[in-house]
């Protein structure tokens, strides 16, 4: 045998027929083809109807260059987009940075900390709805807030929903309050699958405390970490609720964010159908048909008859 076939002969096996397909493979024929067509249908006709035909339509209604111009001339777009940028940039920012922390304080292994824990993801529970109106009655004149700040330290605190800023402030408050316990809980999932040896690891060669997060844990979790702040930030540029339902975007419409910009351009004939929801001294543009007084503050009434919130 020459040294050609002994080289040959020991190589491992070239296959004449091409690549193989994996074990389990097969090719649907016949009646299975026809139910997996039957079981996809469903899903591809929901996703074009919700997906694919909305964003179409959108773009569109979009390909208008006057509204373009139409938008950037309108004067509450300018700080409409930046209240957008606040409430995004602090409010996500701050809650993912604030999870990741307390993921870690939920790590120890105590009963009073996984009873704390049961106690912590209760605003998440609680429906978005009723978590914004529970705190925007707190904040009204008289209400918990000030009950506390003069109770406590004998200050009589500020009308929060008169002041731009006060009220932005809010707004990003109970925004962080309510989902901040959803992301400690993916952190916290996440941080318990690390290995304990890597810990003990670090620990041996003198990585300790803060140390040890920022050059042993926080790697770990970086893409993770990034991935759930694009997620959060998609998902809270479309967040309608908590400006509409907590300041309601007062004063006057100057805590507006896009989401409730958008609505009330597509939905203008239902700003006043919300049932004394929002705030109706909100609205520079607000009419003042039939104005009512509190003993407080004066409240305007809408259109209808119904009165407003106190401002």
């Amino acid at each position: 045998m020459s040294s050609m076939q002994q080289v040959l002969a020991a190589g491992p096996p070239v296959s004449v027929n091409g690549p193989r397909r994996p074990r389990g493979y097969r090719q649907l024929r016949g009646a299975d083809f026809r139910w997996a067509i039957a079981f996809v249908l469903p899903y591809a006709a929901v996703f074009v109807v919700f997906v694919v035909y909305p964003f179409g339509y959108a773009l569109w209604i979009a390909s208008k260059p006057s509204l373009y111009a139409e938008l950037v001339a309108d004067r509450s777009y300018l700080p409409t987009v930046v209240n957008t940028l606040l409430f995004v940039g602090l409010g996500v920012n701050i809650k993912m940075f604030l999870a990741l922390l307390l993921s870690g304080f939920f790590m120890r292994r105590r009963r009073w900390i996984r009873a704390l824990l049961g106690v912590y993801v209760l605003p998440w529970v609680i429906a978005a709805a009723q978590a914004c109106v529970s705190f925007h009655w707190m904040l009204q004149d008289q209400g918990l807030v000030d009950g506390l700040l003069s109770g406590l330290f004998g200050i009589y605190g500020p009308i929060w929903f008169n002041d731009r800023w006060l009220a932005l402030g809010w707004n990003i408050i109970v925004y962080i309050w309510k989902w901040m316990p959803f992301w400690t809980v993916i952190f916290l999932a996440v941080r318990i699958k690390i290995p304990r040896d890597i810990h003990d690891a670090a620990e041996v060669d003198g990585a300790t405390g803060a140390r040890r997060f920022i050059h042993v844990t926080f790697p770990l979790l970086a893409n993770l970490y990034l991935v759930c702040t694009l997620l959060s930030t998609l998902w809270t540029v479309g967040d309608f609720t908590t400006v509409y339902l907590v300041s309601g975007g007062g004063p006057r419409g100057s805590t507006d964010v896009l989401a409730v910009i958008a609505t009330q351009v597509v939905h203008p004939e239902k700003a006043w159908e919300t049932g004394g929801w929002r705030p109706s001294a909100t609205r520079a543009e607000a009419p003042d048909e039939h104005p009512q007084e509190c003993p407080h503050h004066p409240i305007q009434s809408t259109p209808d008859g119904a009165s407003g919130w106190c401002r």
